[in-house]
């Protein structure tokens, strides 16, 4: 396959997706080799902007997703008629901050530095798609602990979590992690058992 046909079915995979679709999978699909799929999207999202496109092609994490140019969004939303998305409430912000910091995070972990019944906040995260389930953590009861997803690093115009800007402060800042926390709620537990 050439070079131009390789491009066209990169795009054509991306396109069609309309998601975030693995790294992994494009280069499979594509039949283009995963390390060559970098300078393959350059190409692409070259091409786009020398034709003054109105989409990209962006990657989050180990995904890419063919995306509007932000500067069309204006035009995007009254083509579709979307609503004006509600703004995050303090509570969501406060906990999306702390499971985007310290993922993947328990809702017990949240609360415990919000200081504050989460459990609302966290589904409405997750209905927003902001978060997603991560799995469980292995102690008693199981908990599910949260990550955040591709929506929120789009959303927030980053790549991947490590561009999360530091936290203010954040080198006199202690806070306690996961693991600590699940540590002090088992060794609470044990001993109000023995009581």
């Amino acid at each position: 396959m050439e070079i131009k046909e390789k491009l066209g079915a990169i795009e054509a995979i991306l396109f069609a997706s309309g998601e975030p679709i693995e790294i992994y999978r494009l280069s499979e699909a594509s039949g283009v080799d995963a390390g060559t799929l970098p300078s393959m999207i350059r190409l692409l999202n070259e091409r786009y902007e020398d034709y003054g496109s109105g989409i990209c092609i962006k990657k989050f994490d180990s995904s890419y997703q063919m995306c509007t140019r932000e500067e069309f969004s204006p035009q995007v939303r009254a083509a579709l008629e979307t609503k004006r998305a509600t703004p995050l409430s303090n509570a969501a912000m406060e906990a999306l901050t702390i499971i985007a910091y310290n993922q993947p995070v328990s809702k017990g972990f949240v609360e415990n530095v919000r200081g504050i019944d989460s459990s609302s906040v966290i589904n409405n995260l997750v209905e927003k798609g902001l978060v997603e389930e991560a799995g469980r953590l292995d102690v008693p009861g199981k908990p599910i602990v949260y990550r955040t997803t591709s929506v929120f690093l789009r959303s927030f115009g980053l790549s991947s979590t490590a561009d999360l800007p530091p936290l203010p402060g954040q080198s006199d800042l202690v806070l306690e992690t996961e693991d600590e926390f699940v540590e002090r709620e088992m060794a609470e537990s044990q001993q109000n058992t023995q009581n």
